[in-house]
């Protein structure tokens, strides 16, 4: 069965598993004629095999050495047997996926274990939103733990709409009622944590005073001492080899982010150098993953980071480790999960010399076999959690507003949004007016922009941020999304207000999806009617809509990717922003008017 390990039954377990490791009963399958990947040691060992029984590794010994007849034998020919990867930070939301769609593509890239922030479904649906989840990750073939939501919503109401509103004291009821829930996830409103801000900090000591990790989201150098200092003690967000240098001085866990090498997720190149350049010692370093598309998520997976690692100057060991051993040891599971020692799950990999994975076991059972899923798998991932009504009807947005900012009148300074690849930062692009435009169209043209707004979803107060976005490319068409983080309010850009309220009417008319119209055709869609964010269908079908949609977004001319794309609301990374609220400068925490007449 492919289940998580019983902990009622451990007594019983340990027992059975020291007879099988004595010699003094038969294990239930024997890997065998592999090389032996020790995430303990930090070899490859040769002729080896893996006596496994009840889901767990009862013992490691010689090739050959089991005798007995009647036990499955896998032959791995001379590949590696290495334990299977731990992601330590991770969005499902982000792959537009449930968690049992996601378990197929992470297994299929030899992930067994992630840690999973669910701060996106929490900002829509609160704390139902979270627990649904949870449901959908038991019922998943994957262990799935939750770093439980610390930023709902990301900034004050003043700044932003949220569906949710996650506070302290409803973050310690999910710790107190979900085993699942290990750490808490990432505190990403980092200048209110340095500045001493009283809910933030609250919500810090929910997590502290129960023994739980707290996960952190920080940039700038100058914020880490005051980061650390409030109990911080990880972050996926060291983008550079000094900020990463920093943050392990401070005794604080890096996980290097590895991403689509275009994308604002691949930080890993830089803030390797922490190693590979100043000495720094891996041994509080971890790869992860964070945001992936569904198409993304085949890509670029787990297997993929960890194999980055040794591109940029890692032993394989080192960097096999750094992709299991190290995430299970920063959340103390080492015992569990991330090696292949004995009373260890059996979440075991086949790895070429590359590796590359070819098989995968999960609790012991076979689930990828010559990278294919297998029947066994087959039968699990249709068995999916179904999501409530409720979770199906997120979106209240009636009659689309106007969506073009009133045209600036005299001279004055408008303040747009620039986008520069990677595109996680964005910069703020004041233009100076000299006169009144002739019409938007003429000042877009001059000054390479589009337009850009953020509308409310939840019903609450109908505001809608009207922006200008310099430098993205689009031309001759819009592009929307339900997924505009943190509080996912629909997000759209465009060069013409039709499309840009044919993607809106498209997006709510599905109750979520994302979107790419063309002279008033819809040329691409992914439906995403679970909370706005996650689709229905299992994961190569949203994998191919999601293909389908960034070849679209392309020929528009769209410069930064879709997953950037649904960062402009994002009002906790500098430094300026678009929210349903207006334009935010993020380091400051306030609104800025979009136009500012020159003072007579």
């Amino acid at each position: 069965m492919l289940t998580r390990f019983s902990v009622p039954a451990l007594h019983e377990v340990t027992r059975h598993l020291a007879a099988v490791a004595s010699g003094n009963a038969a294990p239930d399958l024997v890997l065998t004629g592999a090389r032996l990947l020790s995430t303990y040691s930090g070899r490859i060992l040769p002729e080896r095999e893996i006596w496994i029984s009840r889901g767990r590794i009862a013992a490691v010994r010689p090739s050959g050495a089991w005798k007995g007849s009647g036990v499955a034998r896998f032959d791995a020919q001379g590949g590696i047997l290495a334990p299977g990867l731990v992601d330590p930070h991770v969005h499902i939301e982000s792959s537009m996926m449930t968690a049992c769609a996601f378990a197929e593509a992470a297994l299929l890239n030899g992930t067994t274990t992630v840690f999973c922030d669910s701060h996106e479904i929490g900002n829509v649906l609160d704390v139902d939103g979270i627990e649904w989840m949870l449901e959908d990750a038991r019922r998943a073939p994957l262990n799935i733990y939750l770093t439980v939501p610390s930023t709902v919503p990301a900034t004050s109401p003043e700044l932003e709409t949220a569906g949710g509103d996650l506070t302290a004291e409803k973050i310690g009821a999910l710790f107190d009622k979900w085993p699942e829930a290990l750490a808490l996830g990432e505190k990403m409103d980092f200048v209110g944590v340095c500045r001493g801000d009283e809910r933030s900090h609250a919500v810090l000591a929910a997590a502290l005073r129960r023994g739980r990790p707290v996960c952190g989201h920080v940039y700038g150098r100058e914020f880490v001492a005051a980061y650390a200092a409030s109990g911080v003690t990880d972050t996926h967000e060291a983008i550079d080899r000094d900020i990463a240098d920093d943050l392990l001085d401070a005794g604080v866990w890096i996980f290097l982010r590895g991403g689509p090498p275009t994308t604002p997720w691949h930080s890993l190149p830089e803030a390797i150098k922490t190693i590979t350049e100043l000495g720094a010692d891996p041994k509080r370093v971890c790869v992860c993953t964070d945001d992936r598309d569904a198409d993304d998520v085949f890509l670029f997976g787990m297997d993929w980071v960890t194999r980055q690692l040794v591109t940029h100057g890692l032993k394989r060991e080192t960097a096999w480790s750094i992709g299991s051993l190290h995430g299970a040891t920063r959340y103390a599971l080492d015992g569990e999960i991330g090696g292949l020692g004995g009373g260890r799950r059996a979440d075991i990999v086949l790895l070429n010399d590359d590796l590359e994975v070819q098989h995968t076991w999960y609790g012991g059972t076979h689930v990828v076999a010559d990278r294919r899923i297998t029947p066994a798998l087959e039968t699990a991932l249709e068995q999916r959690y179904e999501y409530p009504a409720r979770a199906k009807a997120s979106i209240c947005l009636g009659e689309i507003p106007p969506l073009l900012p009133p045209l600036p009148t005299g001279p004055g300074t408008l303040h747009a949004i620039r986008v520069a690849l990677p595109g996680i930062v964005s910069f703020h692009a004041p233009i100076r007016l000299e006169t009144s435009p002739k019409d938007w169209a003429e000042l877009c043209a001059s000054h390479r922009l589009c337009y850009l707004a953020v509308l409310e979803r939840y019903g609450q107060n109908g505001g809608v941020g009207r922006g200008v976005l310099q430098d993205f490319g689009l031309r001759g068409g819009a592009v929307a999304s339900s997924v505009g983080h943190d509080s996912h309010n629909l997000v759209v850009a465009g060069d013409n207000e039709a499309d840009m309220r044919l993607a809106l009417e498209t997006i709510r008319d599905l109750q979520g999806g994302v979107c790419v119209v063309k002279n008033g055709d819809i040329r691409a869609v992914v439906r995403l009617p679970i909370a706005g964010l996650l689709s229905d269908q299992r994961a190569p079908v949203v994998a191919a809509e999601m293909s389908a949609l960034k070849r679209e977004w392309v020929a528009l001319g769209c410069t930064l990717p879709f997953m950037g794309f649904n960062l402009l609301p994002l009002s906790v990374i500098p430094e300026f922003r678009l929210t349903d609220r207006g334009l935010v400068m993020v380091n400051e925490m306030r609104l800025q008017p979009l136009f500012e007449a020159e003072s007579p």
